[in-house]
């Protein structure tokens, strides 16, 4: 008799070699997706290296043209206490990407051909200015040309994601000498005028010859560090890092960051009219010594606590844009 097994294979309609073959064929189909993925692995490596050492040629590139710039900035943020602050602008810009990587991870590449003309424009214009010696073009390209890779390679989105801290590499670069020596006058003249006026209603008796300030036995001049540019230009890069850290509302970050102007020469008058102030009532001398430093720091924090008032006051008009 036969058994269930015997019958069972005897009616079978799929023989061994049938089994055999299908085995084989499936077999081959796993052998060649797995090529595939292979070879697909492969070519991602190879693309990923390749993009890799493009980034490196375009860093090393960056580097070796801008050098003297970078040289330049780095002598003047040493020597001169307006500019001092460059030295935190590029770890600052670095620690703003980082905190935006996620973001930037998830925005799309759509390269623009209109990066490659921000590119070659930029380029032209730092040939130009470097060959003319004019620093302040020289390191406005550098950063012109950042803003056109970022145009050319990842698209607009992106450049819009990056734009405050390319905005933010602006505040390393030194105001033109032409530039500061205008504005500088008359805001000498202003910052006596007002002090002088102020004094007058305290009835002191005073006078005043351009940005001199006389009092009887005493004769203060408004020099280029007390009319308040240099406290702008310090000022303006704080009070647009704290607008990019704690509003939201682009309109209301714009007023925060130009609040550090009138925030820098309203203190300023403060400090002259307080210089004059303590010698008449006093005879004690702000203008010398340590104690002239410290005073100074005192004031600065005054234009601090100005704008943070001012943030504190616009914060209300932000809390819808929170929502």
């Amino acid at each position: 008799m036969e058994t269930y097994n015997e019958r069972r294979r005897r009616s079978s309609p799929v023989s061994l070699s049938s089994k055999s073959y299908l085995r084989g064929k499936q077999q081959t189909t796993s052998n060649h997706i797995m090529s595939n993925q292979q070879q697909v692995t492969g070519g991602k490596h190879q693309a990923s290296g390749y993009s890799i050492f493009l980034i490196a040629i375009l860093i090393a590139s960056f580097i070796l043209t801008f050098f003297p710039v970078w040289k330049r900035l780095i002598m003047t943020w040493s020597s001169s206490d307006e500019y001092s602050h460059g030295f935190f602008i590029v770890p600052l810009c670095c620690y703003i990407l980082w905190r935006k990587k996620q973001i930037l991870a998830e925005i799309p590449i759509r390269p623009s051909s209109w990066g490659l003309a921000f590119v070659i424009f930029s380029l032209l214009l730092y040939l130009f200015a470097y060959l003319a010696e004019i620093m302040t073009l020289t390191s406005f390209s550098m950063v012109l040309l950042l803003a056109g890779v970022v145009i050319y390679f990842y698209g607009f989105l992106m450049f819009k994601e990056l734009i405050f801290p390319l905005f933010l590499l602006l505040f390393m670069i030194p105001v033109p000498a032409q530039i500061y020596a205008k504005l500088t006058i008359p805001l000498q003249l202003f910052v006596s005028k007002s002090s002088t006026w102020l004094a007058a209603t305290f009835g002191l008796p005073i006078y005043r010859e351009g940005n001199v300030i006389h009092l009887a036995d005493r004769t203060f001049e408004v020099v280029r560090a007390c009319s308040g540019l240099r406290s702008v230009i310090s000022l303006l890069t704080l009070s647009a890092l704290f607008a990019y850290f704690t509003l939201k509302s682009s309109f209301l970050r714009t007023i925060l960051f130009f609040s550090a102007v009138p925030a820098a020469i309203f203190v300023n008058i403060i400090r002259v009219l307080l210089m004059v102030l303590v010698y008449h009532f006093f005879t004690y001398d702000l203008t010398t010594g340590s104690i002239h430093t410290i005073f100074g720091i005192i004031i600065f924090m005054l234009a601090l606590g100005f704008i943070a008032m001012v943030k504190g006051l616009l914060s209300f008009w932000d809390k819808p844009a929170t929502q």
